[in-house]
């Protein structure tokens, strides 16, 4: 019994001898976006035409998703990845008592169809082109729109004034400081650089992990005859809409590298 319990004091003592107070473990948001890229990384890409372009149902393909009611203010579908990357950044966001909410994400050709069509009809009153560039203020024709591409997210509020004081004033400058980090930028910016199409938006947020590529093959791929079926779709080449619109987007989301 004592030899017992010479060997059970022992084991104990070594036991102390081998545990260490755990480690804190500090992360960075480098670090976060780094792991982010090993965890959610989607097959190779296989884009086409009709991707690109809008024309297919995101809400049965698997590469989309359907966004928590937590995290959104209506049905909203997103590219898996994009989503992923989404939850990262709102969880970090939230740390700093930053609520982010998406109002809008995926759109395809026939829902951007209504939207371009209902404009139109408004601006009835203008002549074509002033008509067209009036809808182009802020929404994309069909086929040339990055909500197509299940990329891109309108965060919180669809007015700029939002954002320049209290609550929103604090998300944007968040966004500003750490969206990129998560993978998301930008990309209409104010024009003081010569940006050219859409307006200043500040709630629109694109994720270039992916959109990066899907422009670099609608570059390749498409051209002004493939802008088509939708009132005012002829106006499109007069009015540059892929030179302009679809590459009208930020320097720095332009010069944006996938790593």
């Amino acid at each position: 019994m004592k030899q017992l319990s010479v060997i059970f004091s022992f084991i104990l003592i070594c036991f102390s001898c081998n545990t260490k107070p755990k480690e804190i473990i500090k992360t960075t948001y480098k670090e976060v976006a780094t792991e982010t890229k090993k965890t959610i990384k989607n097959p190779p890409l296989s884009i086409t035409k009709d991707f690109v372009l809008g024309k297919f149902d995101y809400k049965s393909d698997s590469s989309f998703v359907k966004v928590s009611t937590v995290h959104s203010t209506k049905e909203v579908h997103l590219n898996n990845e994009v989503y992923n990357a989404f939850l990262l950044m709102a969880d970090s966001a939230l740390k700093s008592g930053i609520k982010l909410k998406i109002i809008s994400g995926t759109r395809n050709f026939y829902e951007q169809k209504v939207i371009w069509e209902r404009k139109w009809e408004k601006f009835s009153n203008l002549k074509p082109i002033e008509r067209a560039k009036k809808i182009l203020e802020y929404s994309s024709m069909p086929s040339s729109s990055r909500h197509h591409w299940g990329t891109d997210v309108d965060l919180n509020s669809l007015n700029n004034s939002y954002f320049n004081s209290g609550k929103g004033l604090e998300t944007y400058n968040w966004l500003i400081a750490h969206a990129n980090t998560f993978g998301f930028y930008q990309v209409y910016t104010d024009k003081e650089n010569n940006r050219t199409g859409y307006n200043l938006e500040k709630w629109h947020w694109s994720y270039l992990p992916l959109a990066s590529q899907y422009l670099e093959f609608y570059n390749t791929n498409i051209d002004i005859k493939d802008i088509k079926g939708f009132d005012g779709s002829k106006l499109a080449e007069k009015i540059n809409i892929i030179e302009d619109y679809v590459n009208g987007i930020s320097k720095k989301a332009k010069k944006y590298k996938l790593k």
